[in-house]
């Protein structure tokens, strides 16, 4: 263990990680309820279509949660490695989040035809929250790339 002081996180560091958390336990909570619980609660859309699409997501969402957790333990270790993860957490969170928009436009998912205007709201905040939670943490991990990759250790 070194005897000199660690360096100080950059600024937003401490918003970063509660987003990184956030995300990490929301993705949990939705497999945990979606396989666990009643997928009902969360379905916007009750087809074989719309349920094999939700259901090609866990692996994806895995990668999502490791990258997630891995940025968030390297910036609160100050670690280097935060930059990579982070990068690698937002784009994932980003490229999901465009994914499931698509799949939802281009089955009218959004219009809550068959009434179900809670699983449309539901899809809604989840889409929102993917993109912007994903564009924020990647965002930023880019404005601060030069403090990140200074830091101590992968």
């Amino acid at each position: 263990m070194s005897t000199t002081k660690a360096a100080a996180r950059p600024p937003g560091a401490s918003w970063v990680i509660g987003i990184l958390i956030f995300g990490v336990l929301a993705t949990i909570a939705y497999w945990v309820v979606w396989f666990g619980v009643d997928r009902e609660i969360l379905a916007s859309a009750h087809s074989s279509e719309y349920y094999a699409f939700e259901n090609s997501f866990p692996l994806a969402d895995a990668w999502m949660v490791l990258a997630g957790a891995a940025a968030t333990w390297a910036l609160w270790r100050r670690r280097a490695a935060s930059f990579f993860w982070c990068a690698a957490s937002g784009s994932i969170s980003i490229y999901l989040g465009l994914l499931d928009v698509l799949f939802d436009l281009e089955n009218g998912i959004y219009s809550a035809a068959d009434g179900n205007t809670g699983g449309v709201v539901v899809e809604l905040i989840i889409n929102v929250l993917t993109l912007t939670l994903g564009a924020l943490v990647l965002i930023w991990a880019w404005a601060q790339r030069r403090r990140l990759i200074q830091l101590d250790g992968f």
